[in-house]
């Protein structure tokens, strides 16, 4: 018999995790702003008609800074729950760190993006010139 904590089914596993993706959109402005850049991202590729290969590159770039976004927004709960209204160095530390992270995950797609995206983008550019 499993623990009374544990998800019995799939369905509830799947349940909780679709809660922690609209927590992290609906309370973290960062995680708002990359979707909408995302979605640009996407809709740019999609007009320059990018090959498959770059298409996996910006998949890869995108899903790494939601990722990084998830892992802060846990890691800055747990850090909370475990400081309360103190102030520990420790946490501070800890929350800039997993912050690092994600700018850190930010550069590598804006660099992804400006590889990939870049250069069709100047043809482009040059042709409706």
């Amino acid at each position: 018999m499993g623990s009374p904590g544990k998800n019995r089914t799939f369905g509830r596993s799947l349940s909780h995790a679709l809660d922690g993706v609209k927590t992290v959109v609906r309370e973290e402005r960062n995680m708002r702003s990359h979707l909408v850049s995302a979605t640009l991202v996407v809709a740019l590729g999609a007009w320059l008609g990018v090959d498959r290969n770059s298409w996996c590159w910006l998949a890869l770039a995108i899903v790494l800074v939601w990722l990084g976004e998830f892992l802060n927004t846990a890691l800055e709960a747990v850090v909370d729950l475990l400081a309360g209204d103190r102030y520990l160095e420790a946490a501070k530390r800890a929350k800039d760190v997993a912050a690092g992270l994600v700018l850190v995950a930010a550069a590598f797609a804006v660099v992804i993006g400006l590889l990939v995206l870049g250069p069709p983008l100047i043809l482009r550019v040059k042709e409706l010139i």
